[in-house]
């Protein structure tokens, strides 16, 4: 397991930097997923978040985790999450990237594991040798 700490650079938002931030932010977020074979955006204290890791733990993941609440750009990277959960239903996180790809968050990841498809898909990721 690889657990993110928050980057060295001070991420302040300040008037007209909004946006050169969010586009740090979703760099960051992006080398991060494309770098790593499976990555979970979680809050230290959320139950789901907990459930979602001992999950790919006890499958054999070594899942790199990043806990906004740990973050420096935290509210940043909760923020962009939101938007790629999309429809407001679904809570931003966790949120699971599976072999680069945005996979969801519990309902999703829970209805992979229990239809089968969950492990094939880690495997294919790199994440699984079994």
């Amino acid at each position: 397991m690889q657990v993110v700490k928050e980057s060295s650079s001070s991420m302040r938002i300040g008037a007209g930097e909004s946006r050169r931030i969010m586009e740090s932010v979703y760099e960051r977020v992006r080398f991060l997923v494309s770098g790593n074979a499976v990555v979970v955006f979680t809050m230290s204290g959320c139950c789901m978040c907990h459930v979602v890791k001992q999950l790919l733990f006890g499958l054999g993941v070594g899942p790199t985790i990043v806990e906004l609440d740990r973050d420096s750009a935290g509210k940043e990277i909760h923020a962009l999450l939101f938007q790629l959960a999309g429809d407001g239903q679904q809570q931003p996180v966790p949120a699971v990237f599976v072999g680069g790809k945005f996979l969801g968050g519990i309902e999703t990841v829970m209805a992979c594991h229990i239809n089968g498809t969950l492990v094939p898909l880690l495997k294919e990721a790199g994440a699984l040798w079994l």
